[in-house]
């Protein structure tokens, strides 16, 4: 029993996971609702981060518990696993368009952070500190000013999509929204240790490092959210929302949860992980350069991100 009881806490931790993502989610949005935050705003900030909350309560548990090849390979495995994985399976459902406003705000700073990751491991010895933390926040912070500043300047002539979508997110009761939106945090908390001790437990038992157990499977139960949701909108004939959600994610993941990790626990970077940090980089240039040509991912370029990931994954295991 004590050697399967990994496993379970795995599973078990990444459906606490999504469940308390998508209960924070609801009540945040309810909460905004009532506030009259205008909807297209709290897509860029509340639905964002509701679907990064794993990965932050993943990489800031382990970093806790010691185990911070586990909290930076989350981040690095996630990306990577977002634009090859569910960025190319969308692109396979139906070829996603690319729009010109995201070449000018998301690429730019999804770019920017690509660089910027390994730049502060090498600066920082291989060591990421509270300075290199506070750097990524205050980045994370004028990425959200922008996008919020862009969203009003372009509100009017959203204003009916923004009508046709008033009742996508439920409006709640106060007392509602405050539990959903409290008990949402905690239950991602708990989700997060929950799957650190499995992910940890199995990378012990079968000798593997806690670097290949982060990049891989906590990777992949952490992106569930934005694995399901690029899925599902994929399927509806949306497949354009897939790259917004891999993008925003993305550059959540490196300023948003490597930044509030590094300020709460700074931790060491080892020499295999730059090298992650390193592809990571190439990916997001192959990313940007695939959605210059044509300005949209095709299929061909879908299957492409699929079997990078696989040639990657057989790289992780081989080293």
């Amino acid at each position: 029993m004590s050697f399967v009881l990994p496993y379970i806490a795995l599973v078990v931790g990444f459906i606490i996971l999504v469940k308390g993502a998508d209960v924070f989610v609801d009540g945040s949005c309810s909460i905004a609702k009532k506030l009259r935050i205008p909807d297209i705003i709290v897509g860029l900030t509340i639905v964002a981060m509701g679907t990064s909350m794993p990965e932050l309560a993943v990489s800031v548990s382990a970093a806790v518990d010691g185990s911070s090849d586990i909290a930076v390979g989350n981040v690095v495995g996630s990306n990577l696993l977002n634009v090859l994985i569910v960025l190319g399976l969308s692109a396979v459902i139906k070829p996603v368009m690319v729009d010109k406003s995201v070449f000018k705000r998301d690429f730019p700073m999804l770019l920017l952070t690509a660089v910027l990751l390994p730049l502060l491991t090498l600066t920082g010895n291989y060591y990421i500190g509270r300075i290199a933390g506070a750097l990524l926040i205050g980045f994370f912070i004028f990425y959200i000013l922008l996008a919020i500043k862009d969203a009003l300047r372009f509100r009017k002539s959203t204003e009916d999509k923004a009508e046709e979508n008033e009742n996508t997110y439920a409006v709640m009761p106060w007392w509602k929204s405050i539990l959903f939106t409290v008990g949402g945090a905690v239950v991602i908390v708990l989700g997060g240790k929950i799957s650190v001790y499995g992910a940890t437990e199995i990378a012990h038992q079968l000798k593997i490092s806690e670097a290949i157990i982060g990049l891989t499977i906590v990777a992949l139960g952490t992106s569930l959210p934005e694995l399901v949701t690029s899925a599902v909108a994929a399927k509806k004939g949306n497949s354009d929302m897939a790259l917004g959600n891999v993008i925003g994610s993305n550059i959540f993941n490196v300023l948003l949860i490597l930044g509030t990790t590094s300020l709460v626990l700074p931790f060491k970077v080892t020499f295999d992980g730059l090298i992650d940090q390193i592809i990571l980089l190439g990916i997001s240039v192959v990313l940007w350069i695939s959605s210059l040509c044509g300005k949209k991912i095709t299929r061909l370029n879908g299957i492409v991100f699929l079997l990078l990931y696989v040639a990657y994954a057989t790289y992780l295991f081989m080293r």
